[in-house]
C-alpha cells in the first residue's frame, strides 16, 4: 500500500486530468498571455515529475526533450496536446513505482540534487508536487473560461472515495 502522501498525489495527478476532460488540440494550444497554454501546463507537470522522481533520485532523465522544452523558465510555446499527455503518461508511469517505495522514514530524509544535499525532506518535495497540481489546476480552469467552457468541474472530486484521510499503515 503507498503511503497516504503518495495517494495525495495521485489523487491530485487524477483532478488535475479530470479538469481537462473534452479539451481539443487546438484549444490546449491557445495562450492567453502572460499565461502559459494548458498543453504547456502538461509537460511542465511532466517535467517536475521526472525531476523530482526520477532524476533526482535515480539518476534518470527519461525524456531529455521534456526536461528542455518545460521547465521552469523555458520559452512560451505551444506544443500539441498528444505529445503532452504522451509526455505526462510516461513520466507518471515511470515514476510510479519509486513512488510506491516511499515510507514515512524515507519521505524525513534529505531530498537530493545533482547527487547533493538539498536542504530539504523528500517529504517537502512531494507536498511542493502535490500543491503544484492545484495550482495549474486551477490555471487550467481560469483557461478553459476564457475559452468559453461552461460546467467545469467546479470543486475537488471524489476524494472520499479515491483518496480518503488514513494514517500511514492502514
Amino acid at each position: 500500500m503507498a503511503h497516504p502522501l503518495v495517494d495525495q498525489l495521485r489523487f491530485a495527478r487524477s483532478e488535475f486530468r479530470r479538469g481537462l476532460q473534452g479539451i481539443t488540440d487546438e484549444e490546449a494550444r491557445r495562450r492567453f498571455p502572460p499565461l502559459n497554454c494548458i498543453s504547456w501546463n502538461i509537460g511542465h507537470m511532466a517535467w517536475q515529475e521526472q525531476r523530482y522522481w526520477l532524476l533526482y533520485p535515480q539518476e534518470t532523465l527519461l525524456l531529455p526533450e521534456v526536461d528542455r522544452e518545460f521547465a521552469y523558465g523555458a520559452p512560451a510555446s505551444t506544443p500539441p496536446l498528444a505529445e503532452a499527455w504522451h509526455a505526462w503518461e510516461t513520466i507518471t508511469a515511470a515514476a510510479d513505482p519509486w513512488l510506491d517505495t516511499l515510507t514515512t522514514e524515507r519521505l524525513l530524509a534529505e531530498a537530493t540534487r545533482n547527487g547533493q544535499p538539498a536542504g530539504f525532506a523528500v517529504g517537502s518535495r512531494l507536498l511542493r508536487m502535490i500543491y503544484h497540481y492545484w495550482f495549474h489546476t486551477g490555471e487550467n480552469a481560469a483557461i478553459r473560461q476564457n475559452l468559453g467552457h461552461t460546467n467545469l468541474p467546479d470543486f475537488v472530486g471524489d476524494i472520499e472515495e479515491e483518496a480518503p484521510f488514513r494514517a500511514e499503515g492502514w
